[in-house]
């Protein structure tokens, strides 16, 4: 069996890792020997999750869209573990609403945070990664991606830049045996869009409205363990009912 097909050993940075996608990733990595190291502004969440977890969990507490955390985030990883494996790149904020009503200020932290600090993490990982010959690195996009939905037009505007991206670094570092790929999820029920109760998260998954972030998790763990020959390059998941 090739060993990508397990998660055992492997070091993996997960960054969000505090709530939602990110969380149901490090918990279920967790079970599966995987060496997680969580990222993320709230260093009490992470230090509870971190806990939770076990002994081969390291929590990093910082910024990501500022300089130098996204470095310091890998070096970390490096020096705790020897290695970096996977990134997943994940972390995210969402703005909705007309564009003519738009909050300027928060339209940038939404680009600084969905944008430039995917490129800030993925580019500090690419060395370890390019070095050892051997990588994975998903990034967290969306349907927004790959349509835009006029509800969210800036949102949608930093998922396309991160499509560009995934797509342009997957060819510079694929003879490296790195793989770049996009995870692009429609609705999830979780703490992005406000929402916390398990019966409400449970409501929109039976009526095929929602996802839980725990099947983008199994989603995510599907294209990191296939045979080194395989990029999954996109993976689209929507609820059943989602009209997009």
């Amino acid at each position: 069996m090739d060993n990508d097909a397990s998660a055992d050993g492997k070091v993996i940075i997960i960054t969000g890792a505090s709530s939602g996608i990110g969380r149901a990733v490090a918990r279920r990595f967790a079970g599966r020997g995987a060496k997680l190291v969580l990222a993320g502004r709230s260093s009490d969440r992470l230090a509870s999750l971190a806990a939770e977890l076990g002994a081969d969990t390291c929590a990093v507490s910082g910024d990501l869209t500022e300089p130098g955390e996204a470095a310091r985030l890998v070096q970390t990883a490096v020096e705790t573990f020897s290695r970096v494996d996977i990134l997943f790149a994940n972390a995210g904020i969402y703005v909705a609403g007309p564009a003519a009503e738009g909050d300027l200020d928060a339209w940038s932290r939404l680009v600084d945070t969905n944008v430039t600090a995917v490129f800030r993490v993925v580019h500090a990982a690419l060395a370890p990664m390019m070095g050892q010959r051997s990588g994975d690195i998903v990034v967290t996009s969306s349907i927004s991606g790959h349509q835009a939905i006029p509800w969210e037009p800036v949102y949608s505007a930093s998922k396309h830049a991160v499509q560009a991206f995934v797509h342009g670094v997957r060819r510079q570092v694929a003879e490296y045996g790195v793989r770049v790929a996009s995870l692009a999820p429609g609705r999830v029920v979780n703490e992005l869009w406000g929402i916390y109760s398990s019966q409400e998260i449970e409501a929109e998954v039976a009526s095929g409205t929602g996802l839980r972030s725990e099947d983008v998790a199994e989603a995510f763990e599907f294209m990191v363990t296939r045979p080194r020959h395989v990029t999954v390059r996109d993976l689209v998941m929507l609820p059943r009912c989602q009209d997009l």
